[in-house]
């Protein structure tokens, strides 16, 4: 269905919206890697109260994907069915104190804003979030993690919107937490969190802080179009480490490689497709099982359409 097509059956309820419906939108210009077909409709909400009252009237059988800032997601060539939900900064980027010890982080909020503001308040424990290039709202979904902690250690309580329109608050218990992974119901589209932290010295936050820093640009391919870390860590082990014993440091698929700094990081060096990146994602799994036994398991989200004659099959992954 077009994006028009799509308008024109939500009908005249539309009008009460306050966001952005932008229909047949390009995915391209909201991802890292640069790839992939557009969305039928694209809808980035004002607040939470025009997110719930789109839910409200949307049919049931419209999908919907939700992205953040597109760090970790590659979005298939021929585009995203349905509705694309995108938190706009305005609504969805606020990052202020919470009380004793907590900050109120929005799900549109980049990672690196709540470890700046923790800094400013004094408050140890979210210094991993300053070298995660993602949002609030994937690191709860995903329990992003970096250097031993992880979102699961801070996260107090979670605002969500369910596919109804219902406002939701969530506790951490509810989330189910585990290795990138949550358990909360995947038609949830969380809006803000509250994480706790605890007093620190400035001087200790900062000198973290800046090894972490130190640590990615070092070691990471932060320059280039990349979605960051292609595959979950498998147990016992380091994916980066199960890539290059299976020889797969800079493969290569047309214009998609694997990094020759970090091997688990996939570049799209200019003109590469969404095909090109599957498909060299899949090759290096194919060639990680034949060498190790080792099944790894995307952590790059992928969403969409393939193009016709340009499927991607897929080794089946465990689940978690």
């Amino acid at each position: 269905m077009s994006g028009e097509a799509l308008l024109q059956k939500l009908g005249d309820r539309v009008g009460k919206i306050k966001g952005r419906l932008t229909p047949d939108a390009s995915m391209a210009k909201l991802t890292w890697f640069q790839v992939g077909g557009p969305a039928d409709l694209l809808f980035q909400p004002a607040d939470e109260d025009d997110l719930a009252e789109f839910f409200k009237f949307l049919p049931a059988d419209i999908p919907v994907t939700v992205v953040g800032v597109g760090s970790n997601l590659l979005v298939r060539d021929g585009g995203i069915e349905g509705v694309v939900i995108r938190l706009s900064a305005k609504g969805f980027g606020m990052v202020e104190s919470a009380g004793e010890n907590r900050i109120l982080a929005g799900a549109a909020a980049p990672d690196k804003k709540l470890s700046a503001k923790a800094l400013e308040l004094g408050l140890g424990g979210f210094e991993f979030y300053h070298g995660i290039p993602g949002s609030i709202g994937g690191a709860l979904r995903m329990n992003a993690g970096a250097n031993g902690t992880e979102t699961t250690d801070r996260v107090v309580k979670i605002h969500a919107v369910d596919r109804q329109g219902n406002k939701r608050v969530l506790s951490h218990a509810d989330m189910g937490y585990s290795y990138r992974h949550s358990k909360a119901a995947s038609d949830l589209i969380f809006t803000k969190a509250v994480f706790a932290g605890f007093p620190e010295k400035l001087e200790t936050i900062q000198k973290t802080m800046d090894e972490v820093q130190y640590h990615r640009e070092t070691v990471q391919p932060i320059r280039e179009k990349t979605g960051g870390s292609t595959f979950k860590n498998p147990e016992g082990t380091s994916s980066w480490k199960v890539i290059d014993s299976a020889g797969m440091r800079g493969a290569r698929i047309g214009g998609a490689k694997m990094s020759e700094l970090h091997c688990n990081f996939m570049i799209n060096d200019g003109n590469a497709t969404a095909y090109d990146l599957e498909s060299l994602g899949e090759m290096v799994r194919e060639k990680v099982l034949a060498n190790s036994g080792i099944s790894l398991k995307w952590e790059i989200k992928r969403f969409g359409r393939f193009a016709r004659g340009q499927e991607v099959e897929s080794l089946p992954e465990q689940k978690e």
